[in-house]
């Protein structure tokens, strides 16, 4: 493999992923720039190679055929968000949409979004998401790629467990080269939300978790305590434990940013693929279950404990309807969403729309909804709902299958990580918006390819 032409493309889009999460999430606009240039050019190149008959599409690309289809329609549908209809139909499809035009003075035809200009910009970010899902799948087109596909992102979230863990206990207080201006006190990494920093660890920490598992040996039945004493030892002075040691050093950053729904979505998204991995294995072995338990109990009693696991339970304690104010956006929300409920009033156009359905019980900037599947269903109706709804659930449901079906440790050990991460941000998004925020969304598509990958890759370990 190492004369493989498209080698050179698989580092640079392993460095685009390490990238992301640098520049404030790229959640600025010449960050998230940066990141469509670079994956276009990526895939402008492969494409290149294709056409020289120099690379083939993977067999997982083949096996992701219907959740690409799916991702290719909800393009078309963002672009026909954007395009002018006639009136008439625009009546049709979206009445307040043309209520909306009419009242500013259009006469003849007019978009589905009454924001179209920030509607083109949310083309470009998902287009670009679009093309790390399918660079992801015809990049990682063997084992030794899907390990460093896999190791690149541990050390990612390793970096900003570690940056942000020192940022805080230091009280430096520093984020992308810049001094933080708001959650000082808590971890964030090069992240703005210690939130968003919370759910870049859930999807790293599922990653390494997979790993570890796919690390672990099958165990002798007739092993005598000895031996399995001893196998015991091997693992905790293998290579192993600096994945373990990773983990932990993660776990405390989660701690740290003090995130209740971060911590949260992380321990029920371990514990739901647990159940998963031990009941659909037929070969679970008690090191994975004993890993499993280990992770929940001593990163939850011992890390948590020392890193301030007490404050994150107390914010959850303290959690009330008067100290939030979601309860109040979510209802509003959901009347915005009732009169645009079919089609949206365009994706990226919440910030625009929302004044006009708030309250005065709702205070300060609502840029976001706080909850991605409200955000997405104002922004693009039970269209854009069902769409992003088919590619999620595919791909989550192709981990499951490779959970049941594939015996190679490797390929459980992703399929571990995609169903775990997954799980993880889908629970979080009830009450955050991670999948606004460039850096997370990128890396979820990654998790979602993985869940394809693992399903349709070769046991073959030859070149690796």
């Amino acid at each position: 493999m190492s004369s493989s032409p498209d080698k050179a493309l698989f580092y640079a889009f392993c460095a685009l992923l390490v990238w992301l999460p640098l520049p404030l999430a790229s959640n600025i606009a010449w960050a998230w720039s940066v990141m469509e240039v670079w994956a276009g050019l990526l895939f402008v190149v492969w494409c290149w190679l294709f056409s020289q008959n120099k690379v083939v599409i993977s067999k997982s690309c083949y096996a992701a055929r219907y959740a690409l289809v799916f991702f290719g329609v909800w393009l078309v549908y963002i672009v026909l968000q954007i395009i002018p209809l006639p009136l008439a139909l625009l009546e049709t499809v979206s009445p307040l949409s043309l209520e909306h035009w009419t009242a500013i003075g259009k006469t003849a035809q007019a978009s589905i979004s009454v924001e179209p200009k920030i509607t083109r910009v949310s083309l470009l970010l998902s287009i670009s998401y679009f093309l790390i899902f399918f660079l992801t799948l015809v990049l990682v087109s063997n084992r030794k790629r899907l390990k460093t596909l896999a190791y690149t992102l541990v050390c990612s979230g390793l970096f900003q467990a570690v940056y942000g863990a020192v940022m805080t206990l230091s009280n430096w207080e520093y984020g992308f080269f810049i001094k933080k201006y708001a959650y000082i006190g808590v971890a964030t990494g090069t992240f703005v939300n210690r939130n968003h920093l919370a759910g870049y660890l859930e999807m790293t920490l599922a990653i390494g978790i997979g790993l570890l598992i796919a690390t672990l040996g099958s165990e002798s039945n007739g092993a005598n305590f000895k031996k399995k004493l001893l196998n015991l030892f091997r693992l905790l002075l293998s290579a192993k434990a600096r994945i373990r040691l990773s983990l932990v050093m993660m776990v405390i950053a989660l701690v740290l940013t003090h995130s209740r729904m971060g911590n949260t979505a992380f321990f029920a998204s371990l514990f739901f693929a647990g159940v998963v991995g031990i009941v659909f294995s037929k070969h679970a072995t008690r090191s994975v279950v004993v890993l499993l338990v280990s992770l929940i109990l001593i990163d939850l009693l011992i890390v948590g404990q020392w890193f301030g696991f007490e404050k994150v339970k107390n914010r959850l304690e303290q959690t009330s309807e008067i100290s939030e104010n979601r309860d109040e956006v979510y209802d509003y929300a959901l009347k915005q969403w009732e009169d645009y409920r079919l089609t949206g009033a365009g994706l990226g156009s919440f910030y625009a729309v929302f004044p006009q359905y708030r309250g005065v019980d709702v205070v300060g900037y609502n840029r976001e909804a706080h909850n991605d599947y409200l955000q997405f269903a104002t922004e693009t109706g039970a269209i854009g709902l069902v769409l992003l709804g088919l590619i999620t659930l595919l791909s989550l449901f192709a981990a499951l299958l490779a959970q049941y079906r594939r015996h190679d440790p490797l390929m459980r050990g992703l399929s571990f990580a995609a169903i775990m991460g997954i799980t993880a941000i889908l629970i979080h998004s009830s009450v955050d918006f991670n999948l606004q925020i460039p850096a997370n969304a990128a890396t979820f598509v990654v998790l979602l390819a993985l869940g394809w990958i693992s399903l349709s890759m070769s046991n073959r370990k030859l070149g690796q």
